[in-house]
């Protein structure tokens, strides 16, 4: 069954699903501070943030994908029911957080399903520890390097518009805010949609229909663009409230820095062919813009909360996966 064709058609399936669900997701990330300072009404914000999605297969290769796909477990083991649990504990990660309106990370929640169906079949030999530790490295990075520019860019930009009326300062950073969220979901879409692409070469790859060379074909970066910019159409309004009010309130101007820092920290990360979570980063982003008001502007309870959230996401995914990989495992004999 697990080693049919029919199933490897299934399992690209089940990817688009997640990687829809990712779309659907982290759609929050990307609007939510567009749609909570008003700059743009929810329904032409997820398609601002979908059209971008989409166009980052014009700026990026896929150093990401080729991470997922062969730098967290090593790619000789990999099997369909592996990938099918990791897939699996992913997607049901995502469905538990989005329901509590946590913005956890879709990336860990995916390496984390690899690595415990990864344990299960093979043991902790065939982690890539390597990979792995520069994955987890970044869940404190990533929203550290966000919350430090988030805080540098908004004290600059104070500095330099302070003596600039503050409606004429508020009309100018509504129009900025389309920009910055614009660069946020192409770092997004840069980013998140290239793991989707691991999983499926993966897929393709174990089943001996990419040849001797692990790569990411052509049509499949296209098809994971277009799904997760449908996914991000689709929105995920719980999050938005917790991303875009819960934490600080957020003006234009400090929508604008927090965006950019995203942005910032995500693109390069996707260069260097890091699975970073874009929902960690731009919390840090959005706490590090709060910070500069007062750090009692930052719902610090809130944000304690989501920060269990991430951690909990590796393990949990992996529990999730090993289970499901245990489950099913007599089914391969």
């Amino acid at each position: 069954m697990f080693d049919s064709l029919v199933f490897v058609i299934f399992l690209v399936v089940v990817a688009l699903v997640f990687d829809f669900i990712n779309g659907f997701h982290d759609s929050a990330n990307s609007i939510a501070t567009v749609v909570s300072t008003r700059v743009l009404p929810p329904k032409y914000a997820v398609i601002w943030a979908a059209f971008f999605n989409f166009a980052a297969v014009l700026f990026i290769g896929v150093p990401v994908a080729k991470t997922i796909g062969t730098g967290i477990i090593n790619p000789n083991i990999i099997d369909n029911l592996l990938i099918f649990a990791a897939l699996g504990a992913a997607i049901i990660w995502n469905l538990i957080t989005w329901f509590f309106g946590l913005p956890s990370s879709s990336s860990h929640a995916l390496i984390g399903g690899l690595i415990g169906a990864g344990i299960v079949k093979g043991g902790s030999t065939v982690l890539v520890w390597k990979g792995i530790t520069k994955a987890t490295l970044f869940i404190v990075v990533s929203p550290t390097i966000g919350m430090i520019l988030g805080f540098v860019l908004m004290v600059i930009v104070l500095n330099l518009f302070r003596k600039t009326n503050p409606a004429k300062m508020d009309n100018i950073f509504r129009k900025m805010q389309l920009f910055s969220a614009a660069t946020y979901s192409l770092g997004h879409g840069m980013n998140d949609a290239q793991k989707t692409m691991g999983i499926i070469a993966m897929a393709l790859y174990s089943k001996g229909l990419l040849g001797a060379t692990f790569h990411i074909p052509f049509w499949v970066v296209i098809l994971c663009y277009v799904v997760i910019a449908l996914g991000t159409v689709s929105g995920g309004w719980r999050i938005v409230k917790t991303m875009g009010t819960r934490i600080t309130k957020l003006r234009p101007l400090g929508g604008f820095c927090a965006e950019t820092a995203a942005a910032i920290s995500i693109i390069g990360a996707s260069l260097a062919g890091i699975p970073v979570s874009t929902t960690h980063t731009i919390t840090g982003a959005i706490v590090g813009v709060g910070s500069t008001i007062r750090l009692s502007a930052v719902r610090w309870g809130v944000a304690g909360t989501i920060v269990w959230a991430w951690v909990l996401t590796i393990p949990a995914s992996a529990l999730i996966s090993a289970l499901i990989y245990f489950a099913l495992q007599p089914l391969l004999k």
